[in-house]
C-alpha cells in the first residue's frame, strides 16, 4: 500500500525545511504521498497543499488573537481530513502554537505524530513540556542540549542537527564576497542587521545610524552594510536616515543579501534571532542587540530563565558575544562593543575557533537524520532494509 504522510509547515523557513525532509523520505519511499499545509518548495517535491503555509504566518500576540477564529477553522478542517484519510504519520514542522494541538488530536486518533523543530521550552515556556509529552510520538531537535529535556519527560527524541549548518560552508569565502560587493579587502566593514520585521527595523534604525556615526568619528574609513528584507523595511530605514540627516554616511543598503553582508564584515551588529546563529556559522564576531515595547520586554524577561537571548551564547553556554538589550542598546554602548572586536585580533581568532566547533556539532545532515528517525513509524527499518514494527510509543 502507498505510504501517506500528512504535514503542516508554517512560513517560509518551515516550507524549506519540510521540502528537504520530503526529498530525504522519498529516497526510502519513492511513491510516498504528502498532503496538508505547505508552501511552494514543498509543492515542488510533490506535496499536495490543501492550504498555503503563508496562512500560518502571524506577527505577535495581537495578530494571533485577530486571526484565531480563521486559524482554528483551518486546523479543525485539516484534522477532519486526517481522521478520514488515515495517513501513516503526521509531521508538524515548527509552528508549535498551531501544530501541537493538532498533533495531540492526531495521536489520540491512533496516528503517530512527529514534531520537527523543538519549541524553545528551554528559553521561555518550560512548563509546556508536559503538554508536548502528551501530544507527540517523537520530537526532532535541532540543538544538542535539547534531547535531555525530553528524555527526562519520557518523550522519544532524536537530535538531527541544524539545517543551516549543512548549508553554510565551514570556511566562508570573505575575499570572493567582498569582490562581488566591490569592497576593498583593506577596508573595515561593519554589517548591521536590524531584523526582518517592520517593527524590528523601526525599533533599531535610529540607534544603528547613531552607532555608525559614533564609530566613524573614530575611524572615518569604516564601511557599513545594512541588508533589508523588504521594500517596506527599506523605506523605514530610509526615513530614519532622512530623520537623522545621515545621507552622507557610508551606509550601504542591500536588498536582502544578509549572508553576503555578514560574510564580508569584520564585525556584525545583529538583532537577536536566527541571524545571530547565521553570524556564528559564518564565524563572525558580533554584538547582539534588541529593542521592543517596554511592557512586552518586561513580560518576556519574567518568562525567561536563561541568562542569554542570543543563540550563540545559549549554544556555547557562556558569554561568547556581548548582548546589549533594551535600555542597554544605546549608540555609545554598541559603538564601544564593536570597537572592542575591531581592536582585539586574538579575541576574534578565539571566537572563530569556538564557532568552528559549534558548526561541526550542528552539521549533521539534518534532513537525512530526520528521515531516519521517522522511517520506523512507517514500518521501515533503515539498518536492515526490512520492514519493522513501529516504536512502542508511536501511538
Amino acid at each position: 500500500m502507498t505510504v501517506r504522510i500528512a504535514m503542516v509547515a508554517g512560513e517560509t523557513s518551515g516550507d524549506l525545511l519540510a521540502s528537504h525532509l520530503i526529498r530525504a523520505l522519498k529516497r526510502h519511499v519513492p511513491d510516498a504521498e504528502f498532503f496538508g499545509i505547505g508552501g511552494p518548495k514543498m509543492q515542488a517535491e510533490g506535496f499536495d497543499a490543501r492550504w498555503p503555509c503563508e496562512l500560518l504566518a502571524v506577527h505577535g500576540y495581537v495578530d494571533a488573537l485577530k486571526r484565531y477564529r480563521e486559524l482554528s477553522g483551518i486546523r479543525r478542517a485539516l484534522l477532519g481530513q486526517i481522521r478520514r484519510e488515515r495517513p501513516d504519520v503526521f509531521i508538524g514542522v515548527d509552528a508549535p502554537d498551531f501544530n501541537l494541538w493538532l498533533e495531540g488530536k492526531v495521536r489520540t486518533a491512533g496516528i503517530p505524530s512527529i514534531h520537527f523543530v523543538s519549541p524553545s521550552i528551554w528559553a521561555w515556556r518550560g512548563g509546556r513540556i508536559k503538554g508536548i509529552a502528551r501530544a507527540v510520538s517523537h520530537m526532532l531537535c535541532l540543538f544538542p542540549f535539547e534531547p535531555e529535556l525530553y528524555e527526562r519527560a519520557g518523550v522519544p527524541v532524536s537530535y538531527v542537527g541544524h539545517p543551516l549548518a549543512d548549508v553554510f560552508p565551514l570556511h566562508p569565502d570573505r575575499e570572493e564576497t567582498r569582490q562581488r560587493l566591490n569592497i576593498p579587502l583593506e577596508r573595515k566593514v561593519v554589517a548591521m542587521l536590524p531584523g526582518s520585521r517592520q517593527s524590528e527595523v523601526r525599533n533599531l534604525a535610529d540607534t544603528y545610524i547613531a552607532t555608525a556615526r559614533r564609530l566613524l568619528e573614530r575611524d572615518p574609513s569604516l564601511v557599513f552594510l545594512v541588508p533589508l528584507a523588504t521594500r517596506e523595511t527599506r523605506q523605514i530605514f530610509d526615513e530614519a536616515i532622512a530623520r537623522s540627516a545621515a545621507q552622507e554616511l557610508p551606509i550601504r543598503q542591500l536588498f536582502g543579501h544578509a549572508v553576503d553582508a555578514m560574510t564580508a564584515a569584520d564585525v556584525v551588529v545583529v538583532a537577536s534571532g536566527t541571524a545571530s546563529l547565521e553570524a556564528a556559522l559564518l564565524k563572525r564576531p558580533m554584538v547582539i542587540t534588541y529593542r521592543i515595547g517596554k511592557w512586552q520586554y518586561r513580560l518576556m524577561k519574567r518568562m525567561a530563565y536563561l541568562p542569554w537571548v542570543g543563540l550563540p551564547n545559549i549554544l556555547c553556554n557562556e558569554d561568547v558575544v556581548p548582548e546589549l538589550l533594551q535600555d542597554e542598546a544605546t549608540p555609545e554602548n554598541l559603538a564601544a562593543a564593536v570597537e572592542d572586536w575591531l581592536q582585539d585580533a586574538p579575541r576574534r581568532a578565539a571566537l572563530e575557533a569556538r564557532f568552528m566547533d559549534l558548526h561541526l556539532t550542528l552539521k549533521q545532515d539534518t534532513a537525512r537524520r530526520a528521515a531516519e528517525a521517522i522511517l520506523p513509524y512507517l514500518g521501515i527499518d533503515t539498518t536492515a532494509g526490512a520492514p519493522a514494527a513501529a516504536p512502542a510509543q508511536a501511538r
